[in-house]
């Protein structure tokens, strides 16, 4: 019968057309928010590996990890320091390294229970104590004894000493991605400086 309109029908896998092009578009949006999140920060990140994990070969493993689980996690960032979320996770994924490879890197030197005693004697504020007689001679040393120093140091104190002078993190930032009270951060941070201190010294003797 003429004139009757004829029933189109949409072309076979129409549903995996656009399941295909839902899927095209999501991974635009998720590459456009690794460009504007995670790319501007990476140098850091390769920074804090390399001081975590010992070497520059290890420290880009480290990276590639942690850019893979910040893709993963992009929906579960809603805001606030682009920067520390990223470190956070070159954090844990260099933590997850060590484990892997080199398992008894994860036994911390010196004992941690006195470092947190003195937490609890720390100001409970976020500002700096001080310029004491160790910052100092930290200053005033050659970059590369500072370097070689800053890797001498146990890991707990290592972090929080390259987060906090290295990296210029606050120490609100620093207990939020480390899961620290900022007592304990303080503390750790001025017993890494009296540490490094003392390796300055040596080394320039």
């Amino acid at each position: 019968m003429t004139g009757t309109p004829r029933m189109v029908r949409p072309p076979a896998g129409g549903r995996t057309d656009r399941a295909q092009i839902r899927q095209a578009v999501d991974q635009d949006r998720r590459a456009e928010l690794f460009r504007q999140i995670v790319v501007p920060h990476l140098a850091d990140g390769l920074g804090l590996a390399h001081w975590l994990v010992g070497n520059a070969n290890d420290a880009e493993d480290v990276v590639q990890d942690a850019c893979m689980r910040a893709l993963k996690a992009l929906d579960g960032y809603h805001g606030g320091s682009a920067r520390a979320w990223l470190l956070t996770i070159v954090r844990n994924a260099a933590f997850s390294w060590l484990a892997r490879q080199r398992s008894s890197a994860l036994v911390m030197v010196g004992d941690l229970a006195d470092i947190d005693d003195v937490a609890r004697d720390a100001p409970a504020g976020g500002a700096d104590p001080q310029p004491s007689v160790e910052a100092d001679l930290i200053r005033q040393a050659e970059r590369k004894t500072v370097a070689k120093a800053i890797s001498d140091l146990s890991l707990p104190m290592r972090e929080v000493v390259v987060l906090r002078d290295v990296n210029g993190f606050s120490y609100k930032d620093i207990a939020e991605m480390l899961n620290l009270p900022i007592g304990t951060v303080m503390s750790r941070l001025s017993r890494g400086r009296q540490q490094l201190a003392v390796l300055i010294r040596r080394a320039e003797a």
